[in-house]
């Protein structure tokens, strides 16, 4: 699937894309069932809520669960970012965020290269993610707040926040929070919510400033999210694990259009468990 120059020229000025009904619902099926076994795992790449046994994010299921290293060779995730990037990509992270019904926490807001930046020493914000809904996102399940236009700021200063949630994140102060709302409109388009059904997909810069606030319902909202860059710009530092900041810089090359409702062969390195060397971090900065 590739984009459109009216499309390319939409995510140049704004920051995302977004493709509601992309996957039909066969092929949600496919992924969304899996999901239950993969968040009964107990095992420390399944982070769960502060004070709760409920998942918030998963990560890394492409490298052991066949349905999602389908997901991850989809021509209908990879093309566009090829598209947007003008080059081949490796994964560099792979998560299934579970914002779950009444208890589901905040997403404070950040932007996603500046973790990557800071903590993987990534060097340029040649990166993006896409992401699928396995539920319906709706106003009223903590959907994604985007700040359009906010990716042409660059790399924002931020900070590291450890106790606020479970995971940690790099996030910006309200001031300046503010001053990019309004920006970017005030509350006549300051900030957006691309909501939809199941098998909705966005697509955005991994320098747009987003956010998503708790979930009060009794709907789950469940997505999965290709972090991808550009392959000549791989990370240099593996101080987090790798199940989190991947290592492996191989090109994706993309399964055909239908993979995830016929079968097809792929590689799953980590199905009888994650290696010892997966686990190891360093703050030594790498040349290859």
């Amino acid at each position: 699937m590739h984009l459109t120059k009216d499309q390319l020229k939409k995510f140049d000025e704004d920051g995302y894309l977004f493709f509601p009904n992309l996957f039909t619902k066969e092929e949600i099926k496919c992924l969304s069932s899996e999901v239950p076994k993969l968040y009964n795992i107990r095992a420390e790449y399944n982070y769960r809520e502060k004070g709760s046994d409920l998942v918030r994010t998963n990560f890394a299921a492409h490298l052991y669960s066949k349905p999602f290293a389908k997901l991850a060779r989809h021509p209908r995730m990879i093309q566009p970012v090829e598209d947007i990037l003008k080059e081949k990509l490796y994964m560099h992270q792979f998560k299934i965020n579970g914002k779950m019904a009444f208890e589901g926490d905040v997403w404070q807001w950040h932007q996603d290269y500046g973790t990557w930046f800071n903590d993987d020493l990534m060097p340029e914000s040649r990166a993006m993610n896409i992401a699928i809904f396995l539920d319906d996102v709706t106003e009223f399940n903590g959907p994604l707040l985007f700040i359009p236009g906010s990716h042409k700021k660059g790399v924002i200063k931020a900070n590291h926040d450890l106790t606020t949630t479970s995971y940690p994140l790099w996030t910006i102060d309200n001031k300046l929070i503010s001053e990019l709302v309004d920006r970017a409109g005030g509350k006549e388009g300051g900030i957006v919510s691309p909501k939809g059904k199941a098998g909705s997909m966005i697509v955005f810069h991994s320098c747009l400033v987003h956010a998503s606030s708790n979930n009060l319902s009794p709907f789950n909202r469940i997505s999965v999210y290709l972090s991808l860059c550009a392959v000549s710009n791989h990370i240099k530092r593996y101080k987090r694990k790798e199940y989190i900041a991947h290592r492996d810089f191989t090109p994706i090359e993309c399964l055909p259009d239908d993979c995830l409702i016929k079968d097809y062969q792929v590689d799953l390195p980590w199905e009888k468990g994650v290696p010892e060397s997966a686990y190891q971090t360093s703050l030594d900065e790498i040349s290859k």
